[in-house]
């Protein structure tokens, strides 16, 4: 067997005992596994040494101090962990060691980048031109689409951002809800339209933005409604927010970085009424589809806005032969992400894909359920995925959540409502059972009980 095979053997098998074991082990790295972190400190090796000792290394050191994010029980920050087909994927993507710029540098990344284009646009419902573009994360495909939806509303009126800037431009008005989220913010700021410069509409005691209070504006608009929010779950009422921008010549945007794929449930059609009627969706694979890390993705209702925004020109580049992913989004050299997604698809197939949404809605009901009968507060309306929880007054819930991670059963993190402390649950991974329900409510009110926040039984 040769160097290279024996290593890649090697990294198989250190891979699948991870893997195997990621449920049994504690969600946060234990202290004795955090200091051994210590072994990695050491100067740049003056000479080569043997790849292997090297792998064993990052395994012996590095997997026990990995937070188990790709486990069953781990709910913070809306992540999902790796199907097993997306993880295998993954891998042999990684063998193949595509760019995706161009379909001339890989055509398998370029036709299955059409292929799951359809797909994804035909398994939301979006109209038949939607363009889909693989990015890093929903903060960049906010960005993507912002950008997009900017040199569309400034092309209206006669200016060119992609050639003269925004110095001297026509004002440009953005509207958000004053829950959206801070990454929604971040990608304005990036894109040169300012976090602070946003028309800010106040949002229910669910985090939806309030049609009713929409400004009256005049020129250029953007509006942002969300799918989701990141505490609630909650959705904006699209149907409205749509109806005013249509009035107005508008660009609806909506941040659905978890929240889009509702639309693959049709349980969850009550939610998700008006939000096909946008001109730009941002989303992330890596989250409810459980892909592994990074795969956001941005949609366009019309594609040849993606180019105005992003279309690069140079001499040695060739012909448009198909669909160029360089001139579709910020990257130019860009890993092909379509592969894990396209895997997932199609192993889940449409039913599959509504399963793992439709199931973890469920779990996370039956959680929320189950902490308020037993005397927590549920502060939220359980519509998808998210649990939002206190434990009566802001100290005991920060006891209460310092307890739980300490614990390690599962892992919830802190947030606040509404200028209070609370704590998050959300329940994304493909691999959450029942069980894994029962045990980590279990563990959240056995802590509940040390810390005085329910009675003890």
């Amino acid at each position: 067997m040769s160097e290279r095979d024996t290593l890649l053997a090697e990294a198989a098998r250190r891979a699948r005992r991870y893997v195997d074991g990621v449920d049994q082990r504690p969600v946060t790295p234990t202290p004795a596994a955090l200091a051994d972190l210590h072994r990695f400190d050491e100067p740049l090796p003056d000479s080569p040494s043997d790849p292997l000792e090297t792998l064993a290394l990052l395994d012996d050191a590095g997997s026990p101090a990995t937070v188990a994010s790709t486990g069953p029980r781990y709910f913070g920050f809306v992540t999902g962990g790796t199907l097993p087909i997306a993880l295998a994927s993954a891998w042999l993507g990684s063998a193949w060691d595509q760019n995706a710029a161009l379909p001339m540098m890989s055509p398998i990344a370029a036709r299955l980048h059409d292929v799951t284009r359809g797909w994804l646009v035909s398994l939301f419902g979006l109209p038949d031109t939607t363009e889909v573009a693989f990015v890093t994360g929903a903060t960049m495909a906010n960005a993507t689409a912002l950008a997009a939806a900017r040199d569309h509303q400034l092309a209206r009126l006669g200016w060119d951002v992609q050639q003269d800037g925004l110095a001297g431009a026509p004002a440009l008005s953005v509207v958000v809800g004053d829950r959206a989220h801070s990454t929604l913010l971040k990608a304005l700021g990036l894109i040169g339209l300012g976090r602070g410069r946003v028309r800010r509409v106040p949002a229910d005691d669910q985090g939806r933005l309030r049609a009713e209070l929409l400004p009256d504006v005049a020129g250029p608009v953007i509006v942002c409604a969300q799918a989701g929010e990141v505490n609630t779950g909650a959705f904006d009422p699209f149907p409205q927010i749509a109806s005013w921008v249509r009035d107005r010549g508008g660009w609806l945007h909506v941040d659905g970085a978890f929240g889009l794929w509702a639309l693959a449930d049709p349980t969850r059609a009550h939610l998700v009424r008006g939000l096909r009627e946008a001109d730009s969706w941002a989303t992330d694979g890596h989250k409810w589809l459980n892909v592994p890390y990074d795969s956001g993705m941005v949609l366009l209702r019309s594609p040849e806005n993606l180019r105005r925004s992003f279309g690069s020109v140079a001499g040695y580049l060739p012909p448009a032969g198909g669909f160029e992913a360089m001139h579709h989004g910020p990257e130019s050299s860009q890993r092909a992400r379509q592969i894990d997604v396209w895997a997932v698809l199609r192993s889940l197939g449409r039913a599959g894909v509504a399963d793992l949404v439709a199931g973890a809605c469920a779990r996370a009901h039956r959680i929320g359920e189950a902490l308020a009968d037993a005397g927590l507060e549920v502060l939220n309306d359980v519509v998808l995925n998210q649990v939002l929880f206190a434990a009566g007054p802001d100290p005991t819930t920060e006891r209460l959540i310092s307890a739980v991670q300490q614990d390690g059963t599962c892992w919830c993190g802190p947030t606040t409502w509404n200028g209070r402390v609370a704590m998050r649950l959300s329940v994304s991974g493909w691999n959450t059972t029942d069980q894994d329900a029962e045990q980590s409510v279990e563990a959240i009110l056995h802590c509940a009980r040390q810390v005085g926040a329910v009675p003890v039984r």
